[in-house]
Formats: C-alpha cells, structure tokens, sequence
C-alpha cells in the first residue's frame, strides 16, 4: 500500500468518532494498524478505550462504512486487539486538548 491510500484510509478513520468521548478514534490512538494485501482486502488493527465498551460493534460498523468510499478498499475487516493495552498516553495533542488530559 502505498503512502497516498494509507493517508486516505487515515483520513478517513479520522471521521469514525467514538459515541462516548466525542474524539475521533484516530486521535484517541485506537488504531495501531493498517494493512492492505493486493486484492484491496484491509485489515485495521484497533482497541477500544474499554474491553466492556457497549459501542464497539457500532466503532465497528462505522469503519467499515468510513473506509467504503475509498476506491482502493474492496473489502475491510476490523480486528479488535487488547495488547498493547491502551492509555491516554496514546491520545494526540489535540484529543488531551479536547478531553482536558494533561
């Protein structure tokens, strides 16, 4: 995947904002990865603020419906990981910012 889609693909994860803080999940720091295997198959490896999260088929869904428009995906799967645990120290400038983390 070259640099160009993989901007796409973050941009456009960047509009998927998580129900409960308000902050996309881009700069929350829940995604870890994005791959993308010749026939357009993307897989993004992301966590969730909490294992209990009651929205995360909805993160899921939103994804999936994010990453549609971009005409190099053909298909994505989403893969929920626990390892590397996340934190606020994940979260960017701006997600501290809007959240009111120091």
């Amino acid at each position: 995947m070259d640099q160009e889609v993989k901007d796409n693909i973050m941009g456009a994860l960047e509009l998927v904002v998580d129900p409960e803080l308000g902050i996309d999940i881009v700069n929350l720091g829940l995604v870890y990865d994005v791959k993308m295997d010749d026939d357009g198959k993307t897989t993004i490896d992301m966590t969730l603020t909490s294992m209990g999260c009651p929205l995360a088929g909805t993160i899921v869904d939103n994804v999936k419906t994010a990453l549609a428009d971009i005409p190099e995906v053909k298909q994505t799967e989403v893969n929920i990981v626990w390892n590397p645990p996340w934190s606020k120290e994940r979260m960017s400038r701006y997600a501290k910012i809007a959240l009111g983390i120091r």
